[in-house]
């Protein structure tokens, strides 16, 4: 009787070049075979300088490699049948210089945004009217509005993007976090069309 053995592949794998990938490195593994520790520490695939930044694994080629060093095992996958691979890179560490003209130019396009929105929408006139509402009395600067306005702008962007810094404060994702979350998705998605670029030899 042939070994049963379920494998579920990884959705994304960290590697550096020249190493060399083994199955318990790119996928789950569970079987009754005695084997399991020799199946785990199969190699796979060996990372190449050539290989994208980004690239696949299909599952078709790992089994085909498992199944011709252990024949006597059936091999069954559960998920999906592709494994992606991301080559990691030394990070340079930015200069402060950059990260303090990258903050300036959020800071002032923001600004920008807020300021041009408050003029589109005559924002200074309407909190006069409201100032005059209450008051009964004409005010240009109404800053009795304008700076309770002004924090709870702010704070209200800090509850919408659920950040400070580092800190979050609730565990629900963010809409910022979210949105990377599609646009990593969209980008998996594309990698796994476009660069299934390990071939079977």
């Amino acid at each position: 009787m042939r070994e049963l053995v379920y494998i579920q592949l990884k959705k994304r794998v960290q590697a550096s070049v020249n190493d060399s990938l083994t199955l318990e490195h790119i996928a789950h593994i569970t079987t009754n075979s005695p084997q399991k520790q020799k199946l785990l520490k199969t190699p796979i695939y060996e990372i190449k300088k050539n290989d994208h930044d980004v690239f696949v694994i299909d599952y078709f080629i790992i089994v085909k490699h498992l199944v011709s060093l252990f024949p006597n095992h059936s091999f069954h996958l559960i998920g999906k049948p592709q494994a992606m691979i991301q080559i990691q890179k030394e990070k340079k560490s930015k200069s402060i210089l950059f990260v303090i003209a990258v903050w300036i130019i959020l800071f002032i396009g923001t600004a920008m945004t807020i300021i041009n929105f408050h003029y589109d929408v005559s924002m200074q006139e309407v909190q006069q009217k409201i100032y005059y509402l209450f008051t009964g009395k004409k005010n240009k600067y109404p800053l009795l509005i304008q700076i309770p306005y002004s924090i709870g702008l702010g704070a209200g962007m800090l509850l919408f993007f659920n950040h400070w810094f580092k800190k979050k404060f609730t565990k629900e994702p963010s809409p910022l976090e979210i949105e990377l979350h599609n646009y990593q998705k969209n980008i998996d998605d594309y990698v796994m069309v476009h660069r299934s670029n390990v071939k079977d030899d």
